[in-house]
This record gives C-alpha cells, sequence and structure tokens, in this order.
C-alpha cells in the first residue's frame, strides 16, 4: 500500500515546500492539494488559499520523487481542454509524476462569489462526463473531437502528450451514475472514507466495472481520513464522524484500523495534513506514521 501527503493549501508557500521536501524525503510515496478558491465558510473568508495547479507546477519542479496529484479539480472551474494542456506542462515538468485527480465540482459558496455557474447536480454530472472525454482524448489520441452539449472540439490538437501515464483519478462517492463514469473513464478512484464505509462504497463501484466488462482489479483506489494521533485519538475521530470521516489512535491502533483497508483491497492510503497541528507538529505526526506504521502494509 502506498501512503501519501495532503497538504493544505492554505499554507504559505515556503512552509507548504517545507512539509512536501520532508515528506519526499522521509519515504512518503504522494503529495496532494485541493481545489478550491476560499473555504467553505462564508464567515472565514480571510483565510488564503492558494491555487492548485499552481502549487502541482512548483512541487513538480521543486520536490523531485513522489507522485503529485489534485483532491480534485472542480470541473466547473476550467475548460477541461484547458486542463489537459495545463496537466501535460506539469507532467513534463514532474518527469511524468502527475495524477490528473478531477471531480463534478460542488461548493456553493465559492461558485456564487466568483460568479462560476454551479448547474445542478444533472447538469454537473452530464458535463462532468463530457469533460472525462475531452481529457482522455487530448491525452491519448492524436487529434480530439468532441461534441458534446457543454463541450465541442474540432479535430484538436495536444502537444506535447504527457512524459507519462498522467492517471485520470476521479473522486466520487455516488453509488450510480458517478460509479458508472468511473468504471468506464478512470485509471483511479477516490473517495473519504473509513474502513467500514469504504466496503459500503465500493459496492457501486465493483458493480459498475462488472457492468462494464472491466476487471475490478484495474481501478485503482485511494482514500483518505482526517487522522487524529495519541491514546485519546480515536475517541477524537468518533466526535469527527458527522463531519468527516476520520480515524485515530495509536500506531498499533492505526495499524488495526488500516489492516482493514488493506485487506478490502486499498491501494492508497492519503493523510491530510489539517488536524496535524503546526509545521513540527506535522512534520512529528508523518514521522510517526511512516516510521511506525506504513511499514506494517509495505
Amino acid at each position: 500500500m502506498r501512503f501519501s501527503f495532503w497538504i493544505s493549501t492554505q499554507l504559505p508557500w515556503t512552509e507548504t515546500l517545507d512539509l512536501a521536501t520532508h515528506a519526499e524525503t522521509t519515504g512518503w510515496d504522494g503529495l496532494w492539494v485541493a481545489d478550491h478558491f476560499m473555504p467553505n465558510d462564508d464567515t472565514a473568508l480571510e483565510q488564503p488559499m492558494h491555487e492548485a495547479l499552481a502549487l502541482l507546477g512548483a512541487l513538480a519542479a521543486s520536490v523531485p520523487r513522489v507522485r503529485i496529484g489534485s483532491l480534485v479539480l472542480g470541473n466547473t472551474y476550467r475548460h477541461p481542454a484547458v486542463v489537459a494542456k495545463t496537466a501535460a506542462t506539469i507532467d513534463h515538468i514532474s518527469g511524468g509524476r502527475l495524477v490528473l485527480g478531477v471531480g463534478a465540482g460542488w461548493q456553493e459558496n465559492e461558485h456564487a462569489r466568483y460568479g462560476i455557474p454551479l448547474g445542478t447536480v444533472r447538469e454537473r454530472v452530464d458535463w462532468f462526463e463530457e469533460a472525462c472525454q475531452v481529457m482522455l482524448g487530448l491525452r491519448d489520441e492524436a487529434r480530439t473531437t468532441v461534441a458534446g452539449s457543454r463541450y465541442q472540439l474540432d479535430a484538436a490538437p495536444a502537444e506535447p502528450k504527457p512524459t507519462g501515464p498522467m492517471p485520470l483519478l476521479i473522486g466520487a462517492s455516488g453509488q450510480q451514475r458517478m460509479a458508472r463514469i468511473v468504471a468506464r473513464y478512470a485509471d483511479e478512484w477516490n473517495t473519504w472514507s473509513t474502513p467500514s464505509l469504504w466496503l459500503e462504497k465500493r459496492v457501486g463501484f465493483d458493480r459498475a466495472l462488472d457492468e462494464a466488462g472491466r476487471d475490478r482489479s484495474d481501478l485503482y483506489r485511494s482514500t483518505q481520513a482526517l487522522v487524529f494521533l495519541g491514546p485519546d485519538g480515536a475517541r477524537t475521530a468518533e466526535d469527527f464522524a458527522a463531519i468527516r470521516p476520520a480515524i485515530g489512535g495509536t500506531s498499533e491502533q492505526l495499524i488495526e484500523t488500516i489492516g482493514q483497508w488493506a485487506e478490502a483491497g486499498l491501494d492508497e492510503l492519503i493523510v491530510p495534513s489539517f488536524t496535524l497541528g503546526s509545521v513540527q507538529q506535522t512534520k512529528d505526526a508523518i514521522d510517526q506514521l511512516i516510521e511506525e506504521v506504513a511499514p506494517a502494509f509495505r
């Protein structure tokens, strides 16, 4: 199993680079950033938040070994052809290490304040499926034509192609249409979960893969949860359950918890920095995880 680190985009760049470099040199497998322009809280609009693709380009040039990716780019924010071109350039900068993580988009206050059309849930999923066709076409084909209701491309070129595989990761939880889109287009699937929630969520995705005639093992699977370290970590994680999936405890307790994911076939666990404290506290926490927990799954 891979272990990767999700760095908050609210940090100053110097702290982001410090944490990214520390994670890379201590054995973590990947670095991830979210794609939002502002907090999902209208009482906290003064909080800084850097743009995801710019950060990925900087990390591609600054951190030499690990996979880097987006969790996940909101499709509504940018034209997918522009995303595909930008991503291919970042992939070249990284030497072929970029994972292009995308999703349908959801944050209402962000769309309202920036004047970006959000659409209905059905419209967003329709737009997103067309966007997947655009991005995969530009990644894989010499010329791409898409005659969609939202996006139209006419024998569009996209050179240079990515230098690496640039997997398309789709972040999704929906058991019906989004699961079918994942089964048809995604190289990787990501969702928030705990071990029990992940087992529930994957049912619809396994079913969609079967219906598409695709081997279940062909889809790479990653997840993330808030992490709380220490003897009271498990209790704190339970308190956060209504807000976000969370896990916690001592290293021994976390090995037991993560083992449930491993037994169910999880490929990558992503640890967000959000609950780990200051930069030094975060370094101490991820050191504990990579030294005491990760070896049980490698």
